[in-house]
């Protein structure tokens, strides 16, 4: 079983599906996790005190870590491969449509650029809050204001009271949104599930599921950077939780 899913193209994709299935149950986790911020600074700081560093949040960081990593070496292996044997054609696509031949071809490059801006999310969160926990402290200086490691509310204020995070967000967004858009019907075509009556279903359950998660996210990047404008990173967040 190992030497299939290693070395035949068809065990390297059935990788990229199950782990790009579980990243995007997770994306959607995490989506609707950060919407509760617009609504309560409390109960989202508390979701954030229940995702700290326990030991069943760190071994789900550990796997969700695992998968990442196999996910994107698994892509480079394929994309390698797939450019030995045909040129410049990335994935294998059986349908042809115009709406998702840019997609195609450019899922390695809007790979990187989603993995850019998960770097650049986990400096900005993770590195303020887990992490420092599992260092041992309790919080972080942010912009010289101490800033508790649970405050979640606090870092997402502070972080799109900037305009440039906001800008580099958007663009993390917008990849992210024409990688998912590819890669979940994608995902089913490799079982076997394109064909001319699933592959509609599957193109518009794509673009469902990918809109539903990018739009999630900006909506709060965008909410908190408009309540920034009304009066600092600190209004913000009494602001964008204004009642709760």
């Amino acid at each position: 079983m190992s030497c299939f899913l290693c070395n035949s193209s068809l065990g390297k994709k059935l990788v990229m599906s199950v782990t790009g299935c579980c990243l995007v149950l997770f994306l959607l986790f995490h989506m609707s996790m950060n919407l509760v911020a617009l609504i309560s600074a409390e109960g989202y700081n508390m979701i954030c005190a229940f995702l700290g560093a326990n030991w069943y949040a760190v071994v789900a960081t550990v796997g969700l870590a695992a998968l990442v990593v196999l996910h994107f070496v698994y892509a480079l292996i394929l994309t390698i491969n797939n450019y030995r044997a045909r040129g410049t054609q990335r994935y294998a696509v059986t349908v042809n449509e115009p709406g998702v031949e840019w997609a195609s071809k450019n899922m390695l490059v809007l790979g990187f650029i989603v993995v850019v801006g998960l770097l650049l999310h986990l400096a900005h969160f993770w590195s303020k809050m887990m992490f420092v926990e599992l260092m041992g402290a309790e919080g972080s200086m942010v912009e010289g204001t101490f800033v508790h490691a649970t405050d979640g509310a606090a870092l997402i204020a502070y972080t799109f009271s900037k305009w440039y995070n906001v800008v580099l967000y958007i663009v993390w967004l917008v990849a992210l949104w024409f990688h998912l858009n590819h890669g979940v019907w994608s995902m089913f075509q490799t079982v076997g599930w394109a064909n001319d009556t699933w592959y509609p279903r599957l193109k518009c359950a794509s673009k469902i599921v990918s809109t539903l998660v990018v739009l999630g996210f900006m909506a709060v990047v965008v909410a908190f950077f408009v309540c920034s404008l009304c009066g600092g990173a600190e209004v913000c967040t009494e602001a964008c939780c204004a009642g709760h």
